[in-house]
Formats: structure tokens, sequence, C-alpha cells
């Protein structure tokens, strides 16, 4: 008998545990083609996840950011979603980082689970039409639509007039692509070229010295760790190109080292970004620095600012339920209600108990989701400087 109350004991104190605690997924892509992209996005959820706890916590219960890891890669993301969403039981998800994982995965699993997806910064275009009304994904970087056409732009007034293609074939760089590619000739440029490659060969010589006989420019849509690296430096070897231009999928620290700064004077590649002016991001980079988390990486305000609107959205929401997560996102990134910045978690608890309504500014930019779930955003250009990425932002 005293052994049965004693276990029946230890299974109500499990039970107050886990009821006290807003579980959320969080499936980012730390191994894969662009860990060293993913390593200080992860850092900065786990910053928005203490920052919240530090001040009471969600609905006064602990806020857990369940990891997993969709190494950017959909048949990954399908099986960590899958094991979040079922067995976890988390009420939501922060990620994933890629757009083919967040495609595979929202259609596989979490739309037909009813749970809300929250990308970091999955930016296909094709993300835009997804839900299909189902207003279950959502994302705080801005979509590819609008940063192909940043990059066409910057090649036309960099005086680029003609320039071959070069992507790999997944739902990322091959969209990205397609944009920057129409975007440019709808300019008055020349795309000479416009060639998929496959992913993760040793050598990409045959492709680059067919492309190379069409233009001295070369638009690169790649992962650095999947292809992008071996692919510019084949170009490097043979002479193939003299000017490089791509996005954020080669913008690591990685690349630098393994081509060598001093060959990369004329490469320049975009990212979205944050506009270092703005308050919300000057309260961003405070935290950060404090953190020691880089403010301006890529996508990494953005991550914090997706696993604070989580808890914020399930505060306003005044339920962790999953059909309640949308609403409560819409409630608190719109242009109505008192601003909230980057750390006021406690503020905004405040405004809401009272009855208040918020809205919720980031340190990557403001959060206010369109019909689609989809943000307006800022782009940087980035060229290196002393063996580094140094960034301008695009007006």
């Amino acid at each position: 008998m005293k052994k049965t109350l004693l276990m029946s004991a230890a299974a109500l104190a499990f039970a107050s545990v886990a009821s006290a605690q807003v579980k959320v997924g969080n499936p980012m892509a730390v191994t894969g083609p662009i860990p060293d992209l993913v390593a200080p996005m992860v850092d900065a959820v786990n910053l928005a996840v203490a920052h919240v706890n530090e001040q009471g916590g969600v609905l006064g219960q602990e806020y857990v950011m369940v990891a997993a890891d969709s190494g950017c890669d959909p048949a990954a993301a399908v099986d960590a979603v899958t094991k979040l969403v079922n067995v976890d039981q988390v009420s939501a998800l922060i990620g994933p980082v890629c757009s083919g994982a967040t495609i595979a995965q929202a259609t596989s699993v979490a739309i037909p689970a009813g749970v809300v997806t929250l990308s970091v910064s999955a930016s296909s275009p094709a993300i835009s039409t997804l839900e299909e009304g189902t207003d279950l994904v959502f994302r705080t970087a801005a979509s590819d639509a609008y940063q192909g056409v940043a990059l066409a732009e910057l090649a036309m007034a960099s005086g680029i007039s003609d320039i071959a293609v070069s992507y790999a074939q997944d739902d990322y760089n091959a969209a990205l692509a397609a944009v920057f590619a129409e975007a440019f000739a709808g300019m008055g440029g020349t795309v000479t070229a416009n060639e998929a490659h496959e992913p993760d060969k040793a050598s990409y010589r045959s492709e680059v010295a067919t492309m190379g006989s069409t233009s001295d420019n070369l638009a690169l849509f790649a992962y650095y760790g999947s292809g992008g690296i071996t692919l510019m430096r084949n170009a490097l070897e043979t002479g193939a190109f003299s000017t490089f231009i791509g996005a954020d999928g080669m913008l690591a620290q990685e690349t630098i080292d393994q081509i060598g700064a001093e060959n990369m004077g004329n490469a320049t590649f975009t990212t979205s970004a944050s506009d270092p002016t703005r308050n919300a991001f000057v309260a961003w980079s405070a935290l950060a620095d404090a953190a020691g988390v880089p403010a301006s990486d890529p996508f990494v305000a953005n991550s914090y600012d997706a696993a604070f609107m989580m808890a914020l959205a399930i505060e306003a929401a005044g339920s962790a339920d999953r059909d309640a997560i949308a609403a409560g996102l819409r409630a608190i990134s719109g242009p109505d209600g008192e601003t909230i910045l980057p750390g006021e978690f406690a503020k905004a608890k405040e405004i809401l108990a009272a009855g208040g309504s918020i809205n919720y500014d980031g340190g990557s930019g403001p959060q206010d989701f369109d019909a689609n779930g989809d943000v307006a955003g800022f782009f940087s250009s980035n060229v290196v400087v002393d063996g580094s990425w140094s960034a301008t932002l695009l007006k």
C-alpha cells in the first residue's frame, strides 16, 4: 500500500511538472550543408527562451524549446517533425531552416496535424501559397520573391549586363535563381546560361567550362557545404569567371577559409538583414551582445524574433492549444497595439493582462504578417573585407 501511494505521488509530481511547461518544437538544421550558419541561429532561439523564462514564462509556465535536427533535408525534416508533433506533443514549431525541409514537413506533417509552423529563414516563394487557406505557415524572413529582385538590381547597378546562372536543384536555390533570372532579364540584362547543378559533386569543372564560355559573370545559387564552395573553387581554378554574385547559401566563414580571402575580391552575396538604425535592432543588439550572440549574422535576429513571438502569441491567446496559435500570432504582429521590442516579455504580459493589444517590432524588422504569413524585410550585400564578411544594407 505504501509503495502504491509513493508511486501515485511520483506520478502526480511528474504530471505537475509536465503541465507546467509550454513546449514548442525547434527542428533546426544543426547538421547538413550549412551548420556554421545555423549554430548562432540556435543560440538566438535559446536566448529568446531564456528571456521569456526570466520574466515569468508563458502563461506562468516554463517555456521549453524541444530541439530536433532537420538537417536541411526534406526527409529528415519529416521524420524530426513527426516525432515533435506526435510524440513530444509540441504546441507549435519554430523552424525548420531550409525551404525544402519546411515545405516537406508542413505538407506531410504539420498542416495535416493542425500545427503552426513559424520558420526562421525558409525563403522560397513557394511557401507563400503553401498553406492554401489553413493559416498554419508563417515566417520571420522575407520571401526570395523580393531577394531575387534585390540581387538583380544590385547586379545591374554594378554594371553587370550579362551573366550565367548556376543553381542547385532544391526548393530554395532553384526558386531564387528563377526569380533572379526573370528580374535581371526584365531589367534589360542578358542571361547567357541558366543551368541546374547536382549538389555534392567532387568536381564541377565541366559545368563551369560550359557556362564560362558564355559570360565572365556567374550568379551562383548553392549551399556552401553541398557544392557551392567546390563549384566556385573550380571556376576560379579554371579562370571561367571573374565576378560572382549570389545569395545567403554561400555566406559562411568557411567559404572564405576554403576559397581564400585574396580570391574573393569580386564576390558579392545578398541575404536578409536588419536595419541597424531602428530602435528594435538597437534593443536586440544589446541583448545579443550581452549573450555573445552575433546580432547581425544571417537570420540570427529572425530566429530570436520567431521564438520570442511564439511565446507572445501563446500568452495573447491565453492558451497553448494548437488551434489557438495562429490567431495569437496575428494578434501580436499587426501594426496596431503598443510596441514591444526584443526582450520586453514582462511588459507585453502586463499589457495583455490589462486587456490591451501589442505589436511586436523585431530585431530583424517589423514582423507584420500578410495574408500568406509573410513579412516584408531588408536585404544586405556582403563582400569580403579583411578576411570576413562585411555587410551593407540595400535601400
